[in-house]
């Protein structure tokens, strides 16, 4: 207890001098390493100041530079899907003409169709491959052709079409993302150190794996834009194409189709004139037998033919008479007695009427015999020549009624 009431130890005067002293120098050295501190303090603040802001004003221009540039590719691509999309809508219309083209392809080969098959009810010898049939069964090749080409030019329109709107599908995407990178920097641009929502964000400055090089990202817009610039021009030969093919197709079937009509036509102006011929050779023939009295009507040829028949039947009946009397006179001279049997002039005659009488009695059966043939065959000439201008009949009413006015409604137009 008495320890602890020990006063302190005392020190001299020469241990506080020097504690004074170095208390001094101490202090004097705080105050210096203070003051170089601030110094520095003061400087850095200065530097880091200016680097800031120098920075920040780096970054705005470098967000601005990338605002400019976004808004350069959003245009090119803006304008490309403008072009793209009315290249579509047009390329649509011509795919429409293309359709209505292909479906009025039908008709006419339908008609040229029943053409064929009507043609084929011809009879007898008018059922020949002619000219019309040739150029009909041509029409059918022409418009089968026409037919095939323009689905097949129809498919690649569609295909086409489809092309374009993927094209239109990629620029919209990266346009979308334009706008959304645009407002992002927007965003960006207008943030100050005083803006009320500025915040801390942890771990702002990681790299993500996904992030792309700038060239990359250029080089994605750019092969946006060329795959569409691609098939707008792939369009517009496309375009021009079936153009062409409309105006071609259009008029090989015009002019097949006129073909067939002129075929048609001349076919039936000659079956015409070939039915007037063998009328007039029905109504009049020139006599062979005697070639001077010049043409006279078959069926008066027949008529006279008759009754040339019935002369002659009758010749022949009015002989029996006259024969009869120089028989039965021979008969009854035979029944002469003894010497009275006498080879006479009257025997002589008797036996010369006979033989006379009989004689032209088998002339007159076989002119009776040539005439009976000559009037069959008059009259099979008479049926043979009606059935073939009833075959011309019925050739000129396929030929000029069912499929002539079946073909007025064919027309051949451009679309």
């Amino acid at each position: 207890m008495a320890r602890l009431l020990q006063a302190p130890p005392k020190f001299n005067p020469s241990e506080w001098d020097i504690a004074n002293k170095m208390q001094r120098a101490s202090t004097e050295s705080q105050k210096s390493s203070s003051e170089r501190t601030i110094a520095e303090s003061q400087r850095l603040l200065d530097e880091v100041e200016k680097t800031t802001r120098k920075t920040q004003s780096d970054v705005n221009k470098k967000i601005e530079q990338r605002r400019e540039e976004i808004k350069f590719w959003k245009q090119e691509l803006d304008n490309k899907l403008e072009q793209i999309v009315h290249e579509t809508e047009v390329l649509l219309s011509f795919k429409t003409r293309l359709e209505k083209s292909l479906e009025s392809c039908e008709e006419p080969l339908i008609v040229a169709q029943k053409c064929l098959l009507n043609r084929q009810r011809r009879a007898g010898i008018d059922l020949v491959h002619d000219e019309v049939e040739q150029e009909l069964v041509k029409e059918v090749e022409v418009l089968q052709g026409v037919i095939a080409l323009l689905g097949r030019t129809l498919e690649q329109t569609n295909e086409q079409i489809r092309l374009n709107r993927s094209a239109k599908y990629n620029l919209e995407m990266d346009l979308k993302d334009k706008f959304t990178a645009l407002m992002i920097d927007d965003y960006c641009a207008s943030l100050t150190n005083n803006t009320p929502d500025i915040r801390y964000a942890d771990d702002a400055v990681k790299i993500e794996g996904n992030f792309v090089s700038p060239e990359d990202w250029i080089d994605f817009s750019n092969v946006n834009v060329e795959k569409a610039e691609k098939q707008r021009n792939n369009s517009l030969a496309l375009r021009a194409l079936i153009d062409g093919i409309l105006s071609q197709t259009a008029n090989d079937m015009r002019k097949q189709c006129e073909a067939v009509n002129v075929a048609f036509r001349s076919r039936v102006k000659e079956v015409k004139d070939a039915k007037h011929k063998l009328e007039t050779l029905l109504a009049m023939r020139q006599c062979a037998t005697h070639p001077s009295t010049g043409f006279v009507k078959v069926m008066d040829e027949i008529a006279s033919q008759e009754k040339n028949i019935a002369a002659l039947k009758k010749a022949i009946a009015d002989k029996e008479g006259p024969v009869k009397v120089a028989q039965t006179r021979l008969e009854a001279r035979n029944h002469r007695p003894s010497v009275e049997l006498c080879y006479d002039t009257v025997q002589y005659k008797l036996i010369s009427e006979v033989q006379e009488i009989t004689k032209n009695i088998q002339r007159l059966k076989d002119t009776l015999a040539q005439a009976e043939t000559e009037l069959k065959g008059l009259s099979r000439r008479q049926l043979s020549l009606e059935e073939e201008i009833q075959v011309k009949e019925n050739t000129l009413y396929i030929d000029e009624v069912l499929c002539m006015q079946m073909r007025e409604s064919v027309y051949i137009k451009n679309f």
